[in-house]
């Protein structure tokens, strides 16, 4: 039995070793057709239409980018904290600047008196505050913390002010008097002089700016009083050397106009503001100390008196107004200075002036 089986077994391997061999043969048949083939084509390939250009495909349109996301909210301050005395707790850094910046650059009020009062702007008297720098601090500060807020000023630029401000303010006392506004005299009242205290006002504008205090500073003056507290208002005499006429006003009211006779060319009638400083009836005229006097010798009261009867002396040396017995020169400038009226017009208006009247001449 045994030899049976083991020929069974034989048979099979016999069998698939001609199955190999018959399979390892067809490959080789296949395999040598294919190499030989493309040689023994001669004729040329035959030509192909070209294909139909397809369009290309296109791309889709990008999608637009996603909004950008919000940014965080920058943390409050911490409750209490305080910068240069305003509080920003529970303020966001940028509310707390601004904050901050309004209330540093609110005016300055100076107060000059009772119906003035000026307002300046802290950078116009050369103050900055480093408010960025304090608002970093109290970002980080702990609640409660006082962040003190940084100024500089420039000196030179406070000065500058301070010195604009008094020449602005500084005035001379007026004493009490008689001023002349166009032709007619006007009472003026006393009034006080005053110069600016240069030194305290930028010390106290300084200690203001940097303490950010913005109470009213008064203005401190050094007063200087008139020499002159009440003056009279009765009789002016206003002189108009150009046309030769003098007027007299009662108060604001003219009373009446004369012709007179000025200085000739040579030897003018001074203008300005006088007042009669003595008066004369029936004076000496005694020579003055002038070239054309030179020859001359004092004349007593008579009818050659080139005085005439009356003399007023003015304020100014050797000037005066005065009758004069040359009527013909009346309305012309032929004096040798003073002021000459007719006799009887020097003898009216010598009984209605007093001594301290106030004489304007005028060039007009």
């Amino acid at each position: 039995m045994k030899r049976g089986v083991l020929a069974v077994g034989a048979g099979l391997l016999a069998a698939c070793a001609l199955l190999g061999f018959a399979a390892g043969f067809a490959i080789a048949s296949s395999s040598g057709a294919d190499t030989i083939a493309p040689a023994q084509t001669t004729s040329p390939p035959a030509a192909t239409e070209p294909t139909p250009t397809e369009p290309l495909p296109t791309e889709p349109a990008p999608s637009p980018p996603p909004p950008p996301s919000p940014k965080p909210r920058s943390p409050l301050i911490a409750p209490g904290v305080t910068v240069g005395h305003v509080t920003v707790g529970w303020l966001r850094p940028r509310e707390a600047t601004e904050l901050v910046r309004k209330t540093f650059e609110q005016p300055l009020v100076l107060v000059v008196d009772r119906e003035h009062e000026l307002r300046v702007a802290p950078r116009a008297l050369g103050a900055r505050a480093k408010i960025a720098k304090a608002i970093r601090r109290a970002e980080s500060a702990r609640p409660g913390v006082a962040i003190p807020l940084d100024i500089t000023i420039s000196r030179s630029t406070l000065r500058g002010y301070v010195d604009r401000l008094a020449e602005r303010l500084d005035r001379e006392p007026v004493d009490a008097g008689v001023a002349l506004r166009g032709l007619r005299p006007r009472l003026i009242e006393a009034a006080d002089g005053r110069t600016l205290k240069r030194l305290r006002v930028g010390v106290a504008v300084r200690i203001a700016l940097t303490t950010q205090a913005r109470d009213p500073i008064t203005l401190p003056f050094i007063v200087s009083k008139p020499k002159v507290r009440h003056a009279k208002f009765g009789a002016t005499i206003v002189i108009l050397r150009g046309s030769n006429r003098l007027l007299l006003y009662e108060k604001e009211r003219l009373a009446r106009t004369f012709g007179v006779a000025t200085g000739q060319p040579s030897y003018p009638t001074p203008t300005g503001d006088f007042e009669i400083e003595n008066k004369q009836r029936d004076p000496w005229w005694y020579p003055p100390p002038s070239p054309w006097a030179a020859q001359e010798d004092p004349v007593p009261p008579g009818p050659g008196n080139p005085l005439g009867t009356r003399w007023m002396g003015l304020s100014v040396p050797y000037v005066g107004i005065h009758g004069t017995p040359d009527a013909a020169s009346i309305g012309y400038s032929a004096s040798h200075g003073c002021i000459r009226m007719r006799i009887p017009d020097a003898e009216w208006l010598f009984q209605r002036v007093q001594i301290g009247t106030p004489v304007f001449i005028v060039a007009r």
